[in-house]
């Protein structure tokens, strides 16, 4: 969650601090019914991405899986993908009608969730995970572009905020639902005309749900492109440009790629130690992580917006980064909750993890846009998305499979966790502690006002 909801955020923030224009006279109100359709579609493609974690236990016996396959599709597979069609998928989207990219990414979602309850074995289920994963990951950065363009200046930061939160929903309904459908399907329910594994049944129902949302993505019409401008500078003087503050930026995304790497090991990892070292249900551990997820979204952006707000009205150099070097800080002994004693405790510990990575994401998305010239925004937020995604999604679940069977065994998953979330965690606040001393100090153009903390 921490990861996909400070994605999202990332790309808010960076539209939100958009100096407002003058809207053209073909946009006198913003659309908020295609808003919230946005909104409901990056819902749905948080939930179908996120998905099989809560059941991924119960797949990995029903389908003889080892830790490291597990490791392989809920990170590689939809990591590797997004990280190469990135850029590409930008540049599309800046020139193609995106509601169609729109829909073609909700198929692939689709086909990828219906697919999962068919998968025979590794292959196809990796196969299918990547479709959902690709893309239920990038709808997010077309859906603002497209929200960007439905909303009127002054309400721009509300209506990107509808598609943050409907993010975090998605993946925290991911755990909800898809623990209690499980729970549901486990009894003496099963779906009409089917006799699948729960698991299976799990993943059948959703991505009918999803094919059926599909149908009004069909009616959204494609808004005009506002505060178009044509950009002289070349890829290689942005890059170059951005080369110019490594000092700055390279420990910047170090710190937020290894407090992404921190909460996708949790999130993927989470429910498998509840069940093995704490036997909760399937459906118990599911709700526990949703509620989590949850809450710590929805906290963790409060704080967020309030502390990265305050930083940067503070009379220091790279003020805007002390909530980041705070939140790292707690995130550090967070880390331990897989050994935790009770699961009281285990929630408690992940929640204030969680709450952290999310202060993270919303204080580095703001660093972003207040310290580095909007004309170089655009590829220093490419940039960290591929990196961030390939590390952060897919480095981690494999970094914690890999640790327990040096420790052991899968037996070992807890510690290894542990071990995983407190070094990344020690890296980050490294990371932003750094970023924070080589920050670069603000222009005299930037007012406070257009800060975009305000905005959201």
């Amino acid at each position: 969650m921490g990861t996909d909801a400070g994605l999202t955020v990332t790309e808010a923030v960076a539209e939100a601090a958009t100096p407002p224009t003058p809207p053209p006279t073909s946009l006198t109100r913003t659309a908020w019914g295609g808003i919230l359709l946005l909104a409901l579609i990056v819902l749905c493609g948080a939930t179908t991405r996120t998905l099989f974690a809560p059941i991924q236990e119960v797949a990995k016996l029903s389908l003889g899986l080892s830790d490291f396959q597990i490791s392989l599709v809920q990170g590689i597979a939809a990591a590797v993908p997004v990280a190469i069609i990135s850029l590409p998928l930008g540049w599309l989207a800046d020139r193609a009608t995106r509601t169609r990219i729109l829909i073609g990414l909700a198929i692939a979602w689709t086909v990828g969730t219906i697919a999962t309850a068919f998968a025979p074995n590794f292959e196809m289920l990796f196969l299918a995970r990547m479709l959902a994963g690709v893309g239920g990951t990038c709808v997010v950065p077309v859906a603002i572009s497209v929200a960007a363009d439905m909303s009127l200046p002054a309400s721009r930061g509300r209506s990107l905020l509808f598609l943050s939160m409907g993010n975090v929903f998605g993946g925290a309904a991911a755990f909800v639902a898809g623990g209690a459908l499980f729970t549901l399907f486990s009894g003496q329910v099963d779906l009409p005309f089917v006799q699948l594994e729960a698991w299976r049944e799990v993943c059948l129902l959703l991505g009918v749900l999803s094919a059926i949302l599909i149908l009004p993505l069909l009616a959204l019409a494609e808004p005009a492109r506002q505060e178009v401008e044509q950009v002289n500078a070349s890829f290689r003087a942005m890059t170059s440009a951005l080369w110019r503050r490594r000092a700055f930026l390279a420990p910047l995304f170090v710190g937020q790629i290894t407090v992404t790497m921190a909460d996708v090991a949790a999130t993927i990892w989470a429910a498998p130690v509840l069940s093995r070292d704490f036997a909760q249900s399937p459906g118990q551990a599911a709700a526990l992580i949703g509620g989590v997820l949850l809450i710590a979204g929805v906290v963790g952006s409060i704080m967020g917006g309030v502390v990265a707000d305050w930083g940067h009205k503070r009379n220091l150099r790279g003020g805007v980064l002390i909530g980041a070097v705070g939140a790292a800080a707690i995130g550090v002994p967070a880390g331990l909750f897989p050994i935790m004693t009770d699961t009281t405790m285990f929630g408690l510990v992940l929640l204030i993890l969680m709450i952290s990575g999310t202060v993270c994401g919303l204080v580095t998305a703001t660093a972003i846009a207040v310290l580095v010239p909007n004309e170089e925004r655009g590829t220093c937020l490419g940039a960290f998305m591929i990196l961030g995604t390939l590390i952060g999604m897919g480095v981690s679940p494999i970094l914690v499979s890999l640790g327990s069977q040096m420790l052991g065994g899968e037996a070992q998953l807890a510690l290894s966790l542990a071990i995983v979330g407190v070094g990344v965690g020690v890296i980050s606040l490294a990371g932003f502690v750094i970023a924070m001393f080589n920050a670069p100090g603000l222009k005299p153009s930037v007012p406070m006002a257009s800060h975009p903390a305000d905005s959201l």
